[in-house]
């Protein structure tokens, strides 16, 4: 038998705007005519032989289009709908997000046939009166005429809805629409979400004067996320209401494309909630909306992410938790709390996270408590930066949780008990993998010769370039004040206190002691040229050989020969160097800055295989 439309299909969907899900929705088969691609979209009219109406694929169902799944002329089973009306007219139209196919393109467009009796028609009893004689005494008996009355199923949904107590159809109108189906053109809708992220309460300043905002990550039960924004009285009025790891039904918001340089989502759009619109917590009812998605990045395999504007999630076993201490930030003079804590994974690395703010306070003093125990922490939305060659720092919208009930810490869980406990680990920033398979910015990635980085005074003046170079430590001038006295807190410089010890302007407060840390200029040459590079305090003392501190004693004990022979015991001695290429400007001239961002031996076995790929490649080209 040849299929057809549903008799009335269109009359169903507009007498049944919004059902209450899928399994309420009775059988509803169309024609899809006109069908044709609007932006990343596809429109048609739905047909059942009588009516037309206007619809949409959203993007989701595009891919069904493309592969021909979904053709001109074809049926379509309807599963999942929302019908919207179009802004400005009396008109709806159909967005179908859920569908199958029924049947490949038909030869023609569908007509119905005129028919006396319709599949809709119902036996109705039509109360007009007439008089029946009849002889039962004197008396005159009124009877009921019965009479056929035309009624379609649509009819009878709209009529029963109608007839319903009013907090039953209050149930039945609450629409819950997937994230997936939402776009910047839709009238009322309601989503039903969970808190997968939030972020602090920023304070802002511009021409229109000063402000507050904070934004959250929305999670649907399809798995599908929005970022929503909320300014000012929106800010102040739902910070406390949204809870991470609650749900909530959600209303009144409004959407629009997202701005791809800021949204942590993939989503094309992104929501803003005003003081009017709704969010009502999903208090004792059965969710089923996911919790918190990650996608963790090992530890060894962070090189590609530095100073990009992706975001990682990272887990792993806590292996120290520092103290907190309180910046001031220039831009604003604000002291803002921070603590750091260094963690590894199975790759046997470790990495400094910086936590924040909140963080720092609240579940960074819990887990200095409990450093000892080793527990694991999953942390979601971190900036990589390059201080001391590789490190994550938490930032607004970052989230943690410790020792998460998820398969990925219990497998880090059972590593560390087992072996990870007894290894030595080693950090990130001590040279990468040398596996150029796994993408990670190495000692052997990004290998150039020293006139590539001099001979061209443009790079890193956009952003920060990054390269490996081999090269031999030619001069370390020692008339150059090679460290400064810095804070054992915060590790800023400090100056002498009045009277004694010495003044932290970052810490705000007076230390009896301090340390030395490494700041010098030394010259790198290989067989290209030299360049003048700058070293910090981790990566100097590799080079020397010894901690500031030490080199300091050597010289206001030993004398300045013995001082002088240590430096140059650390000349014409080759390593491998991770450099970032910056651009400063002095007395309004831009000069070339290169900073030493990692040191390691050379590895003469992957040297080798460095050379070998090299010869090949010159071999081949012949």
């Amino acid at each position: 038998m040849e299929k057809s439309p549903t008799p009335d299909a269109v009359s169903l969907i507009l007498a049944n705007p919004s059902p209450d899900s899928s399994s309420d929705i009775p059988e509803i088969i169309v024609q899809v005519l006109d069908l044709k691609l609007m932006g990343n979209r596809y429109t048609f009219s739905a047909s059942d032989g009588k009516l037309k109406l206007r619809a949409i694929f959203p993007s989701n169902i595009s891919s069904e289009v493309i592969s021909g799944s979904i053709q001109n002329k074809a049926l379509v089973r309807i599963l999942d709908y929302t019908l919207n009306d179009i802004p400005n007219k009396s008109e709806k139209y159909l967005i179908v997000t859920k569908c199958e196919v029924v049947s490949p393109a038909l030869e023609m467009e569908f007509k119905a046939e005129e028919s006396n009796e319709e599949s809709g028609v119902i036996k109705m009893i039509k109360q007009e009166t007439f008089v029946e004689k009849v002889k039962a005494g004197t008396g005159i008996i009124l009877k009921p005429k019965q009479e056929m009355v035309a009624k379609s199923a649509a009819q009878i949904v709209y009529e029963q809805r109608e007839n319903m107590a009013p907090t039953a159809r209050m149930s039945l109108t609450r629409r819950v629409h997937p994230l997936v189906s939402l776009n910047p053109y839709q009238g009322n809708w309601t989503i039903k979400v969970r808190v997968t992220s939030k972020g602090n309460m920023r304070t802002y300043r511009n021409a229109r004067g000063e402000g507050c905002v904070f934004n959250v990550e929305l999670t649907d039960e399809d798995g599908t996320q929005i970022q929503a924004t909320m300014f000012n009285e929106a800010a102040r009025k739902f910070y406390d209401k949204f809870q991470l790891g609650k749900v909530y039904y959600i209303s009144k918001g409004t959407l629009k494309v997202a701005n791809k340089q800021f949204k942590t989502v993939k989503n094309d759009y992104e929501m803003t909630l005003n003081e009017n619109s709704e969010v009502e917590e999903a208090a004792n009812e059965e969710t089923f909306i996911p919790e918190t998605k990650f996608n963790f990045v090992p530890i060894d395999q962070l090189g590609p992410y530095v100073n990009g504007r992706e975001l990682v999630d990272i887990i792993g076993v806590v292996q120290n938790v520092s103290d907190k201490v309180l910046l001031r930030r220039k831009i604003d003079n604000e002291t803002v709390p921070k603590r750091d804590m260094t963690i590894a994974d199975e790759t046997k690395r470790t990495v400094v996270v910086s936590l924040w703010n909140d963080l720092a306070t609240g579940l960074g003093q819990e887990l200095l408590e409990v450093a000892d125990k080793s527990p694991v922490v999953a942390i979601k939305s971190l900036k990589v930066g390059d201080f001391q060659g590789v490190s994550l720092s938490t930032i607004g919208r970052s989230t943690m949780q410790v020792n998460p009930d998820i398969p990925e810490a219990k497998r880090l869980r059972t590593w560390y008990e087992s072996e990870g406990k007894g290894t030595t680990m080693a950090s990130i920033s001590s040279g990468l993998s040398p596996s150029s398979k796994t993408g990670a910015r190495s000692m052997y990635s990004d290998r150039v010769a020293l006139s590539h980085i001099t001979a061209n005074p443009s790079l890193g003046e956009d952003k920060p370039s990054f390269f490996s170079i081999r090269a031999y430590v030619s001069l370390i001038r020692n008339d150059q004040a090679m460290w400064y006295r810095a804070c054992k807190t915060c590790n800023k410089k400090v100056t002498e206190a009045v009277g004694s010890g010495y003044w932290c302007e970052g810490c705000q407060k007076n230390d009896d002691e301090c340390n030395l840390r490494y700041i010098m200029m030394l010259k790198v040459s290989d067989s290209s040229g030299d360049a003048w590079v700058s070293a910090f305090n981790e990566e100097a003392e590799k080079i020397v050989g010894c901690p500031a501190d030490e080199l300091d004693k050597l010289k206001s004990e030993e004398g300045t020969m013995n001082y002088q022979e240590k430096l140059k015991e650390a000349t014409w001695i080759p390593h491998l160097f991770r450099v970032s290429v910056t651009q400063n400007e002095y007395n309004n001239e831009k000069r070339q800055r290169i900073t030493v961002r990692a040191v390691a031996p050379i590895d003469f076995a992957a040297e080798s295989k460095i050379m070998l790929a090299e010869i090949t490649k010159l071999t081949d080209s012949k």
